[in-house]
């Protein structure tokens, strides 16, 4: 069965260029790119990831009518992905997000994880200190925020966060428009 015009279709209509959808899926772009022209196909397992980072599932992948919208989520929902080395744990929350204008996370950082730096792009994040302390890096200037604090931030320069390297920290991020 050919799906490759599909999953062009849906990454396109997520606003995700081949090599933003392979970072999010841990695949290297020109894989994408060979699924989209039917040149190979991936496992159930690598489709289920793929199809999880293009907010859908294999059932309303090939499913012939649209199923009805989710509003509650749970824990069994949520996509998670791991990063050992930098010290997180990114979980999409609300797995479909990337199609919506706003995208919430709950990043778990080890003691002393940080994120991957990002660099500027357009939008808006915002985000809430569920447990331990952050320091949020915006270029070069560093701003503290612990448990029941906010941040908030147009990410117009390099920005990552750090957590405390005694407590770790968990954090709920929503980025609009998507960007995670």
């Amino acid at each position: 069965m050919k799906i490759g015009n599909r999953l062009k279709e849906l990454r396109i209509q997520k606003g995700l260029t081949q090599e933003e959808l392979a970072g999010r899926c841990e695949l290297s772009k020109g894989f994408i790119s060979q699924l989209e022209r039917d040149l190979t196909s991936p496992s159930i397992a690598t489709l289920v990831d793929i199809l999880q980072c293009l907010g859908t599932d294999i059932q309303e992948f090939f499913a012939e009518s649209p199923k009805e919208e989710q509003i509650v989520f749970h824990d069994s929902d949520y996509f998670e992905k791991v990063d050992e080395e930098l010290g997180n744990t990114v979980e999409w929350i609300i797995p479909n997000a990337q199609k919506n204008i706003m995208e919430p996370i709950r990043l778990t950082l080890k003691p002393g994880g940080s994120t991957y730096p990002d660099n500027p792009h357009e939008g808006e994040e915002f985000g809430y200190v569920l447990s331990g302390s952050i320091t949020v890096v915006m270029g070069k200037k560093t701003i503290r925020a612990k448990k029941g604090e906010s941040f908030y931030f147009i990410p117009n320069t390099t920005h990552y966060i750090t957590a405390s390297p005694k407590t770790g920290a968990v954090i709920l991020w929503v980025s609009s428009p998507p960007s995670f």
